[in-house]
């Protein structure tokens, strides 16, 4: 799944540069945070509350470019979390009152998007969301790129794949379009090999070489961090930032790692998404410019440990990505 790279694929390497750039110029905010966890599905992610220079108590620094009169969004998530707490801070000083909701699973922030429930969302990547509005004839797209998480393949009993033993069961998540990207890192990591034609939703029967005959079992992937410790299990396959903290799992301890940054890892790419027709709204830019803020950045990067990254790729590439995408997926159905 990796390409070489080229001048196209700046939108994603360029993240490199501008996260090393960060932490030189705001390293002095590590100081000001609190340890948190970070949960991340290519969809939800945590870090600490803000540090450095920031309003008092009760207090909303004004900057002379915020609109006189706060505009407000209503944006659903799978799960509460202290970055999103950070954002809304940073998007009030900017003119801009965000209201997580807090929802069950994800499928919840898509259909109540789509009923006009909620403003928008932040929870998904775009294949995932190609694969939703497919699949329920809609039309939500993004509006701009928040993060990307790294994933792997972790286990609680080996420590390198080498000990894999014949008919070994390992855990991947049961939906297409993360289903699909644990077979693609399977694939990398020598375990596997996936038919040349099985587009961006490979499933199982896109396994054309399975050589120690692993059984690959589908469950739910929020739910693979808790049976982590399954004995029946030899290993899982899961964004490192699904983790709970108290489980101190990190990306040093994986067997494999996939690069999150690769540009084969675009549809990968989480976003703020909405409904077509409020795609214009003054809001996103607003939002947009706080989930860019430094304070933001680096919370996440200090709490992530570089498991989850803040990218600036073009709403106009994110949008063709998931047309194309969405084409994939109507030739699955």
């Amino acid at each position: 799944m990796s390409t070489p790279d080229t001048p196209q694929q700046s939108d994603l390497r360029a993240t490199l540069d501008e996260r090393s750039a960060g932490r030189r110029r705001f390293g002095f905010i590590a100081g000001g945070l609190a340890a948190a966890g970070l949960l991340a599905a290519g969809v939800v992610f945590a870090a600490s509350a803000l540090g450095g220079n920031t309003a008092g108590a009760g207090e909303a620094a004004t900057p002379a470019d915020a609109p006189s009169e706060p505009l407000s969004v209503r944006i659903a998530t799978s799960q509460d979390s202290d970055f999103q707490t950070a954002i809304a801070q940073v998007a009030r000083e900017k003119g801009l009152i965000v209201e997580w909701v807090n929802l069950s699973d994800w499928v919840l922030p898509n259909t109540e998007l789509a009923a006009g429930s909620v403003d928008a969302n932040a929870f998904q990547h775009i294949l995932y969301l190609s694969n939703f509005n497919v699949q329920n004839e809609e039309n939500l797209t993004p509006v701009f790129s928040t993060v990307i998480t790294q994933w792997g393949i972790f286990s609680a009993t080996l420590d390198s794949l080498d000990e894999l033993e014949a008919g070994a069961r390992i855990a991947i998540p049961d939906d297409p379009s993360n289903g699909g990207r644990a077979l693609f890192i399977l694939e990398a990591a020598g375990l596997l090999e996936i038919a040349d034609d099985s587009g961006e939703f490979p499933t199982l029967d896109d396994v054309t070489s399975n050589p120690l005959n692993l059984e690959l079992v589908a469950i739910q992937a929020t739910t693979i961090p808790q049976q982590f410790d399954d004995p029946s299990l030899s290993a899982v396959v899961v964004g490192t930032a699904y983790f709970d903290p108290s489980q101190n799992i990190t990306s040093d301890d994986a067997l494999y790692l996939d690069n999150s940054l690769d540009e084969a890892n675009l549809p990968y790419i989480n976003v703020i998404a909405t409904r077509d027709e409020n795609k214009d709204d003054p809001a996103w830019e607003i939002l947009r410019d706080a989930y860019a803020d430094p304070r933001v950045a680096e919370a996440l990067q200090i709490e992530s440990a570089g498991a989850t990254t803040l990218v600036q790729v073009s709403t106009e590439t994110l949008r063709s990505k998931l047309a194309d995408l969405e084409e994939l997926a109507r030739a699955n159905l």
